[in-house]
């Protein structure tokens, strides 16, 4: 059974950094894209970052481009996210999540995401 364990959500002041782990279990991934999606109160999820399994292509959501990194360390079947310049408006529980896929069509689409973990939460003061 596949387990997908985030960690490293914390409240932070804002300009400052969090850096979020994801730690798969059950079986390897390192053939499948992974991703962090995030969800604020009363707002619909939204992606983040995705980074293919080998983790030579990444692609962002503009609010977060040069703030954000995402890598990955496949011998430990983990995927990681650092938050840099953290805002106010991010926010949010941060999930990882697995695709089928070497790398999604569209990265941004959920359904492109076949496992989920259970989501840390980023709090940003001001």
């Amino acid at each position: 059974q596949v387990h997908l364990v985030e960690s490293g959500g914390g409240l932070v002041q804002a300009g400052g950094s969090l850096r979020l782990s994801c730690a798969a279990s059950g079986r390897t991934f390192r053939t499948n894209a992974m991703g962090w999606f995030r969800q604020a109160p009363g707002k619909e999820r939204e992606f983040v970052a995705a980074i293919s399994g080998s983790g030579g292509r990444t692609d962002y959501a503009d609010s977060v481009t040069d703030r954000f990194n995402i890598s990955r360390d496949n011998a430990k079947n983990t995927v990681y996210l650092q938050m840099n310049s953290l805002k106010p408006e991010d926010t949010a529980v941060y999930y990882c999540a697995v695709s089928q896929f070497t790398f999604p069509r569209q990265p941004t689409d959920a359904s492109e995401y076949l496992y989920w973990g259970q989501g840390t939460q980023v709090t940003v003061s001001s």
